[in-house]
């Protein structure tokens, strides 16, 4: 029997437009381009490329060296290579000056995992339903994805050679251990900069969904796992003692979740937040113009820090997300252990933050550990390089006059592993989407159809002005 995902490839390559896919009504109005861009997400989408059992990640890479062989590349210059349980692709289209530098475009064709009976729809399943493409992976990352495919494809078909080489590079374990990230930017560790569409992206208005702002990324907060234990001798639990390992890690667990973390400012987040504040409701203008001037002002953080769309660009931050604890129902425990994640203001050392959080503790019996994986420190890219104009450029070809400014992610993304290297990395996601939209991790995660169209004017403005000298 042909598995569900091989069937996918074999349409695909077969060229069918809507390969069996559902649809709820009739599709918006799309060019050429537009559709192939669609099917194109679609299909991925309907690949499971989570890690793990049958992690169908390199079926995706499949699928995109099809696209680019049927689009016009050759197949010497694309290459797929495995890695663990998933894969990696690369794409080199040679420029006119060997001399020069090449252009990066990072992104990731690996998405998170999803229970399909928690989702209105099967996640991988894709379906186009009320203006929008349901599924995994619809807005991290396939259809960015299957946007840059089609752009590249489009300027191949109409002539155009890139001055410098352009290098498409997709990982395969982003959302995950992220080593083919890494293996990526020691491969291309000669990139004159990296367009990482994973990162970044436009606002559209709730009401209206004009568009509000574009914001593009120069930097991300370290991602870290900090474990926390508690030994313990135990005991019965009809006998029970002053120390309980249990109940000190939840105080330990307390005493972190009342730390404020000192509230801090770069370029990038003072840019966004004065930009930003021209957009939001009058109390977070203020408290976000405020802050940009004066970042220990207490009021205002009080603000910041309850919007959870801001609180990680004000510092940094520490959460628990899992807990272990105890052997037996009826015993007290011998063990407790807690993960708290962390995301890092830049300038900060992981060793720094267990530092401060070892003195908000505040108890020797509680031990600290560093158990974080796939990640690096970095420090912001350069913001004095033709990116900026580049990009205001990009996101006006798709909406006019529409305002442009940095950001720092609060995530973690393959850019750390170019930035680790000195290779300038700047997050610019080609769609436009209102923030109540945004369901990248979570449930029915969704993506516009009408984020199509600007999408590709976006990439197509901006990935020739990066492939210039």
């Amino acid at each position: 029997m042909i598995r569900r995902a091989a069937l996918l490839l074999l349409l695909f390559q077969a060229g069918y437009a809507q390969p069996g896919f559902a649809q709820a009504e009739p599709l918006p109005a799309l060019t050429r381009e537009g559709l192939q861009a669609l099917n194109l997400a679609q299909s991925s989408m309907a690949f499971r490329s989570v890690a793990g059992t049958s992690n169908e990640t390199p079926a995706v890479a499949d699928l995109y060296r099809t696209a680019l062989i049927n689009g016009g590349f050759a197949a010497d210059t694309i290459s797929i290579t495995r890695q663990d349980d998933t894969a990696f692709l690369v794409l080199r289209w040679q420029g006119h000056d060997p001399s020069l530098k090449p252009l990066v475009i990072s992104g990731h064709m690996d998405v998170v995992a999803a229970n399909p009976s928690d989702w209105k729809h099967d996640p991988f399943k894709p379906v186009t339903e009320n203006g929008y493409l349901y599924g995994r992976g619809a807005s991290d990352m396939k259809m960015s994805n299957a946007l840059a495919i089609t752009a590249l494809i489009h300027l191949r078909q109409q002539g155009f050679v890139p001055d410098r080489e352009i290098i498409l590079a997709l990982s395969g374990d982003e959302e995950t251990e992220m080593k083919t990230g890494q293996t990526l930017a020691r491969m291309f560790s000669n990139a004159a900069e990296v367009l990482n569409l994973d990162v970044g992206g436009g606002v559209l208005d709730e009401e209206t969904n004009h568009p509000l702002f574009y914001t593009w990324s120069g930097a991300e907060k370290t991602y870290a796992d900090i474990n926390l234990s508690v030994a313990d001798p135990g005991g019965h639990s009809s006998e029970p003692r002053p120390r309980n390992a249990i109940n000190v890690l939840a105080a330990a667990l307390l005493k972190i979740q009342a730390h404020p973390f000192r509230p801090e400012l770069n370029a990038l987040t003072r840019s966004y937040f004065m930009n930003a504040a021209r957009f939001s409701s009058p109390r977070l203008a203020a408290a976000m113009r405020v802050f940009a001037a004066t970042p220990d002002n207490a009021k205002a953080v009080s603000v910041l820090r309850a919007e959870p769309s801001l609180v990680g660009s004000i510092g940094t931050t520490c959460v628990v997300t899992t807990i272990r604890g105890g052997h037996a129902l009826n015993a007290l425990p011998q063990h407790a252990d807690a993960n708290i994640n962390c995301r890092i203001f830049p300038g900060h050392s992981r060793l720094d933050i267990i530092h401060e959080l070892t003195e908000i503790i505040a108890d020797p019996s509680v031990h600290l550990q560093d158990q974080s994986a796939g990640t690096v420190e970095t420090q912001p890219s350069p913001l004095d390089t033709p990116f900026a104009s580049a990009i205001t450029r990009a996101a006006q070809a798709a909406y006019p006059d529409v305002p442009v400014f940095p950001s720092m992610s609060s995530g973690a993304s393959d850019s750390m592993w170019f930035r680790a290297r000195g290779i300038p990395s700047y997050g610019a996601c080609p769609i436009f989407m209102k923030s109540s939209d945004n369901f990248a991790h979570g449930l029915n995660e969704r993506v516009p159809l009408a984020a199509i169209t600007p999408g590709l004017h976006f990439l197509l403005s901006l990935i020739p002005a990066l492939s210039g000298p």
